[in-house]
């Protein structure tokens, strides 16, 4: 599916920039999008997708922008995707896409619209390939236009070819986040893990790849159960893989593109045992005093460490004087935000902590009023996935026959982390 138009609107619904790509939509139809959005907005039923007549726009909101697609055919997620595409490739090249950087910066956006697409279709939609022709200098677009790059034409449009290194290796990052709510019982409530592979590949020429995973369904193809398997969901490629190979044998198979990457997304809807267990007692004592006191534990392998670990502890309002006594690492009290931030540097798998807080407290009065945040926990373990999910190989094949080394790198981390308090 291709799209008639993309406009960029302003928050009053000014238009900053548009391009009409086909010539079968009236650009007076964007007049009608504010006013649907307020109606939608006031009845609660906000869409993605809005139409007047037979025209729709795919939007998405971005700081103070609007980015649009308008089509005479009906939706699809291509169209959302497209919306989402000009964002990073303008976020890519501007760092911060607000007004501003649009206004200061037409001649390049206008550029980078002719090169997104043809006729509405996508082209080019990789902001390292289109950065090679297309540059921030004005002075400079004539000239770096007159070469255009083998990618444009070139049938793997997000590598260059005549790319050599004097050492060949890929760098694989196997990264998982963990996200947890735990209610004040110590029941956990919601958990999942949310999953990226991420390369830097530093190879010669046009190389294919081959990423072997103990993905469970590809184990079950091939009628293989021994070991430990993965069940994945709402797996996302990079353009480069071969998607067709991997919906019928499971085979993660691409020529991927030169330096860093993120080649998939996954996630795995299961039950996590919090990998930082927290137990916290928080008394207060009226018109005087509250204290603290936090225990963390680590839930995981001994052999394993926990980096830089941070329990966010969140305090009244009005609390002041504050007094800390740790175990290990150090607290201290972030007034601004509410918050003590207890910080050890490096957590043992199996190793318990203490935290002890004392605060003044001039009054409790707006106690109900404040609510009662939960305890929030950011931690990094290297070495280690919470799923595990393996990578078995990386096959490297290149004409020239040369010798790549693969480096595998895993790392859990937290996400979404909350232990909910009864205090």
């Amino acid at each position: 599916m291709s799209v008639s138009a993309v406009f960029v609107l302003d928050l009053k619904g000014k238009v900053l920039i548009c391009r009409n790509y086909k010539g079968d939509v009236d650009m007076s139809e964007i007049d009608h999008f504010f006013p649907i959005l307020m109606q939608q907005e006031e009845e609660g039923l906000l869409n993605p997708v809005l139409s007047h007549g037979s025209v729709y726009f795919m939007w998405i909101k971005h700081s103070n922008l609007y980015s649009h697609a308008l089509s005479k055919r009906g939706t699809s997620s291509y169209s959302d995707c497209l919306c989402v595409c000009v964002y990073q490739v303008f976020t890519e090249y501007f760092k911060e896409l607000e007004e501003e950087s649009i206004q200061d910066n037409f001649v390049v956006v206008y550029e980078l619209l002719d090169e997104l697409m043809d006729f509405g279709f996508p082209q080019t939609t990789d902001s390292k390939i289109l950065q090679e022709y297309i540059t921030q200098e004005g002075n400079k677009l004539e000239v770096a236009k007159t070469k255009v790059p083998t990618t444009v034409t070139n049938a793997v449009s997000w590598r260059s070819e005549g790319i050599k290194y004097k050492k060949n290796e890929v760098f694989i990052d196997v990264i998982e986040s963990i996200n947890v709510l735990v209610n004040a019982n110590g029941s956990v409530m919601s958990s999942d893990i949310v999953g990226s592979i991420k390369l830097k590949t530093m190879l010669s020429g046009m190389p294919e790849l081959r990423l072997g995973l103990n993905d469970r369904v590809l184990f079950a193809l091939t009628g293989r159960d021994k070991g430990k398997t993965v069940a994945m969901e709402d797996v996302k490629f990079h353009q480069c893989v071969r998607l067709s190979r991997f919906e019928s044998d499971r085979t993660i198979s691409f020529i991927p593109p030169d330096g860093e990457s993120e080649l998939m997304s996954y996630r795995i809807n299961t039950h996590v045992k919090p990998l930082i267990w927290i137990e916290s007692v928080i008394e207060k004592f009226s018109h005087s005093r509250v204290e603290i006191m936090v225990k963390a534990k680590g839930q995981f392998k001994k052999q394993s460490v926990a980096n830089n670990v941070e329990v966010r502890v969140p305090v009244p309002s009005d609390a002041d004087s504050p007094k800390f006594k740790t175990s290990t690492g150090h607290a201290k009290y972030v007034p601004e935000k509410n918050l003590v931030v207890w910080t050890i540097k490096s957590f043992p798998g199996g190793k318990e902590f203490l935290m002890r807080a004392h605060f003044g407290l001039p009054s409790v009065e707006n106690d109900e009023l404040e609510g009662k945040p939960p305890i929030t926990v950011k931690f990094e373990i290297p070495y280690f996935t919470v799923s595990g999910i393996q990578v078995r190989y990386m096959k490297i094949i290149e004409k020239s026959g040369y010798q790549a080394l693969p480096w595998v790198r895993y790392i859990t981390q937290s996400g979404d982390y909350q232990l909910r308090t009864n205090t």
